[in-house]
């Protein structure tokens, strides 16, 4: 990974920000301040090569932290291609990204795979996905956005439903519901 490139969690994080948006945020964004700070990055083992012949990949215990934001994953496994990333995998058990908001409020987003395609500006969230903020969450077994039309899709593949909780504006942080198997 070159420190000049593409923040990786960062570029990410901000495509997490449609989840805050569309359960009742809309003029949310991410932490812009955060892609200018100092990015700090921790795992158990990393492999990867100079040449962009194969990705880099983060494993065991891996923690990227950059101003605000936090991200916690099993694995993170990061493509390159003309010395910019060019797709970002973070896998985990689950994997979880927490930051601050540029109005301040917090933001999280859990699932088993996260999968951020810089290429085409599409984020897909598999397995167990839960995003929360104050106003609310939302839950289920797949969400895709889409970044460049703001299209955001999600279903289970007839595993059960999507689910969503908005708060009212004067309301407290909404409490996080786990999914269950028969969800």
């Amino acid at each position: 990974m070159q420190p000049h490139a593409k923040s990786p969690p960062s570029a990410l994080l901000a495509s997490l920000v449609f989840a805050a948006a569309l359960i009742g945020a809309p003029d949310a964004l991410a932490r812009s301040s955060d892609r200018n700070q100092p990015m700090d990055i921790a795992a158990d083992q990393q492999t990867g090569s100079l040449d962009e012949s194969t990705p880099t990949v983060l494993s065991g215990n891996v923690s990227i932290t950059q101003g605000t934001l936090n991200v916690s994953a099993a694995r993170a496994v990061i493509n390159s291609r003309g010395g910019a990333i060019s797709r970002v995998v973070l896998t985990g058990g689950p994997a979880r990204l927490k930051q601050q908001l540029d109005d301040g409020t917090p933001m999280s987003a859990a699932a088993s795979n996260i999968d951020y395609n810089l290429g085409t500006e599409v984020v897909t969230f598999t397995g167990n996905v839960v995003i929360q903020q104050p106003r609310g969450t939302l839950s289920g077994a797949r969400v895709v956005y889409n970044m460049r039309t703001g299209n955001v899709s999600s279903g289970n593949d007839g595993n059960g439903q999507v689910k969503m909780r908005i708060m009212p504006r004067n309301a407290g942080a909404a409490p996080v519901e786990t999914p269950t198997d028969g969800d």
